[in-house]
């Protein structure tokens, strides 16, 4: 039996408010890729660059995991290359793709784009499952 996609990503992920910062769950690929929206709030702004890389580790993390409730943390960030900060009031669209998967961890790349212009690329290694 196939799972059901939820737009909801607290249905994913562990996190809560303030903490989850993404919206809506756009799509979703069990073990292979995820997109999603992320609309800050105005209070957030200067928005800090961290805070990308995180709206991508939470991606990630929902594209990475294969059945509900297995979890995970991120391991490490890999690299990343920052275009621009974005601007109060745009919706971000945040994607992550697995690279590859070896044992517990997960080598993953993704971004943040707002208009179609790429503001953030990064790989990250997550670990997935029960800490």
């Amino acid at each position: 039996m196939a799972a059901l996609f939820n737009p909801d990503p607290g249905a994913y992920l562990p996190h809560r408010a303030p903490f989850l910062l993404l919206d809506r769950v756009l799509d979703q690929q069990p073990g292979i890729s995820a997109r999603a929206l992320s609309r800050p709030a105005v209070s957030l702004f200067p928005l800090p660059q961290m805070l990308l890389i995180e709206m991508v580790a939470q991606t990630a993390g929902i594209a990475a995991v294969e059945r509900q409730g297995e979890g995970g943390f991120l391991a490490a960030v890999d690299q990343a290359r920052f275009v621009r900060h974005p601007q109060a009031g745009e919706t971000l669209e945040v994607s992550a793709r697995v690279l590859k998967s070896f044992g517990r961890l997960c080598l993953l790349e993704g971004e943040v784009t707002a208009a179609e212009e790429t503001l953030l690329q990064v790989t990250l290694t997550l670990g997935v499952g029960p800490l």
